[in-house]
C-alpha cells in the first residue's frame, strides 16, 4: 500500500503529463479512484487508518476518567477540572489548524504521522506527571497532537474513498472512535481504582509505535500530489489500486476517462491554473455559506460532546453514584455508540449527509432533555445509551461531511479550521459545566443547555447545509 511501488502497472493517460491539460490531468486519477468499487486495498486501508483514530479516541477519553481519581488524589477542585478539560481543547483547536493548513502545503501522511508521535510522547509526560501545572502542560500537547490528526486523516480518507463508499467509508473508520473509548472505560474500571491512574497514560503512548505502522503502509494522497505537479507518484499509485481491482480497475478508469471529459466540456477554462487556496478563501463567495454553518455546527456538536462525556463520570458521581457505577455507566454508553455510527454508515449513503445528520442532532437533542431529567439507574442507562448513541452517529455524519465542502487544494486547511472552531465549543463546554454544577440540582439544567444548542446547529445544518452524497469531490 505505499507510494513506493514505482513498477506496478500505471493509468495509460498521457494528458496527465501535460502541462497544457492541467485540469484535465489533475481530476483524471482522482475520477479513478472515485469510480473504483471498494475492495480489499480499501479494506486494508481503512483497518489501518480505523486503529489509528482509535488510539486518538482512547488518548481523549483516558483523561474523563483519571479526572474522578485525580480530584481525590490531589484535591482539585472542579474549576481545575474544568481547566484540564478545557486546556487539552485549547491544544486540539491549536493542532487542528497548524495541521491542516501544512497537510495542504506538506502532505496529508506526514503531518498525520508526526502529530501521532506527538501526542503519544506526551501522554509520557502525563504519567510522570508530580503537580496539577505540569500535567496542564502535557495535557495542551497531547490536544495539539489528537486534534490535528483527526481532520488530516479524514482528508485522506476521503481523497481515497469511492464515491459510492465515501460517507460509509469514513463513518466506518470514525466508529473506531467508540473502541478507543472503550478501551478507556475498561481500562478505567479495571486498572485505575487498584493501580492508580498513572497506567492508563502509559498505554496512551502506544500511538508512538503505530505511527511506524502507518509510515510504511499508507500511501500520500494521490490528490493532494498531483496538485503538487507530481504527477508520476500520483499516477504510480493509483495504478497499484487499480491493479489490485482487476477487471473493475479497468472499468473505473474508463468511466473515470468520460466522467474527466463530461466535466471539463463544461469548463470554462480548462487550462486556468489552480488558485492558492487560503484561510481568506474560506469567506470567499463560494465558500462562505459552508464554513459558517460548518464551523456553528461544529461548535455546538463539540461543546455538547466534551460537555457531557469529559464530565460524564465526574457528574455521576458528584450526583451520589459510586466512582465504580459512574465507570459502568459510561462503558455502556460507550458500547451503544457503536450500533449508532453502524445506523450512520448505512443511512449517509442512503439518505444523504444533511437528513441523516439533522435527524441524529435533533435524536441526541431529545435523549439530552430525558437524561438530565433522569431519576433512576434505569432511566440514566436507556437515555444515556440513546444520547451516547445519536451523539457519536452525529459524529461520524461530520466527518464525512466537512471535507467534502472543499477543492483538494484547501480540503484540509478548510477541514482543519472548521474542526478547531469545534475545539473553541470544546474549550467553552468545560468551564461552563464547571461553573454550573454547584449540586446535584443543576443536573437538568446543565443538560437542558445541551438540548438548545443540539436543536441550534440541527437547524443551522438544515437551512444553511448543502447535500454532497454521490458527487465528485472537486464538483461540489
Amino acid at each position: 500500500m505505499t507510494e513506493s511501488t514505482v513498477n506496478e502497472p500505471s493509468i495509460n493517460e498521457p494528458s496527465i503529463n501535460e502541462p497544457s491539460t492541467n485540469k484535465l490531468g489533475t481530476t483524471m486519477n482522482s475520477g479513478v479512484l472515485g469510480h473504483l468499487p471498494f475492495g480489499v486495498w480499501h479494506v486494508k486501508f481503512l483497518l489501518i487508518m480505523a486503529v489509528a483514530w482509535a488510539f486518538d479516541a482512547m488518548d481523549t477519553g483516558i483523561i474523563a476518567f483519571v479526572l474522578p481519581k485525580l480530584m481525590k488524589v490531589w484535591s482539585l477542585s472542579p474549576g481545575q477540572i474544568g481547566i484540564i478539560g478545557s486546556m487539552g481543547l485549547v491544544g486540539m483547536a491549536i493542532g487542528a489548524v497548524l495541521a491542516g493548513t501544512l497537510a495542504d502545503k506538506f502532505g496529508r501522511k506526514r503531518v498525520m504521522i508526526g502529530m501521532m508521535v506527538v501526542y503519544g510522547l506526551a501522554s509520557l509526560g502525563c504519567a510522570e506527571s508530580t503537580s496539577f501545572e505540569m500535567l496542564l502542560l502535557f495535557r495542551i500537547i497531547v490536544g495539539f497532537g489528537l486534534g490535528g490528526q483527526l481532520p488530516v486523516a479524514v482528508t485522506l480518507i476521503s481523497e481515497y474513498a469511492p464515491i459510492s463508499h465515501r460517507g460509509r467509508m469514513i463513518v466506518w473508520v470514525e466508529s473506531s472512535w467508540a473502541v478507543g473509548w472503550l478501551v478507556a472505560a475498561i481500562m478505567a474500571y479495571f486498572v485505575i481504582p487498584d493501580y492508580g491512574w498513572e497506567p492508563a497514560f502509559y498505554v496512551g503512548a502506544l500511538p508512538v509505535l503505530w505511527a511506524i505502522v502507518v509510515a510504511f503502509t499508507i500511501p500520500e494522497s494521490a490528490q493532494y500530489l498531483e496538485k503538487q505537479g507530481n504527477y508520476d507518484a500520483a499516477r504510480n499509485i493509483v495504478g497499484h489500486i487499480v491493479h489490485d481491482a482487476g477487471t473493475a480497475g479497468t472499468v473505473a478508469v474508463e468511466a473515470a476517462k468520460s466522467a474527466v471529459v463530461a466535466i471539463n466540456s463544461d469548463a470554462s477554462d480548462t487550462t486556468k491554473s489552480v488558485k492558492a487556496f487560503t484561510v481568506a478563501t474560506l469567506f470567499s463567495k463560494p465558500y462562505l455559506q459552508r464554513t459558517l454553518c460548518l464551523w456553528i455546527v461544529w461548535f455546538g456538536l463539540v461543546f455538547s460532546y466534551y460537555g457531557i462525556f469529559m464530565w460524564l463520570p465526574t457528574l455521576l458521581v458528584k450526583s451520589g453514584h459510586t466512582m465504580i457505577q459512574s465507570f459502568s455507566f459510561v462503558l455502556w454508553m460507550t458500547i451503544a455508540q457503536i450500533p449508532g455510527y453502524a445506523v450512520a454508515a448505512y443511512l449517509i449513503d442512503c439518505i444523504g449527509r444533511k437528513k441523516t445528520l439533522t435527524s441524529f442532532l435533533l435524536l441526541c437533542a431529545v435523549s439530552a432533555y430525558f437524561f438530565g431529567h433522569a431519576t433512576s439507574s434505569t432511566e440514566i442507562l436507556v437515555y444515556g445509551c440513546a444520547m451516547s448513541f445519536f451523539n457519536l452517529g452525529a459524529w461520524g455524519c461530520i466527518y464525512t461531511y466537512t471535507p467534502e465542502m472543499y477543492p483538494t487544494e484547501g480540503r484540509a486547511t478548510g477541514s482543519g479550521w472548521a474542526a478547531a472552531c469545534g475545539r473553541c465549543g470544546g474549550i467553552v463546554a468545560p468551564l461552563v459545566v464547571g461553573a454550573l454544577f454547584t449540586g446535584p440540582d443543576q443536573f437538568a439544567l446543565i443538560f437542558g443547555i445541551f438540548t438548545g444548542v443540539l436543536v441550534i446547529i440541527s437547524l443551522t445544518l438544515w437551512f444553511l447545509g448543502v447535500e454532497t452524497m454521490n458527487k465528485e469531490l472537486d464538483y461540489i
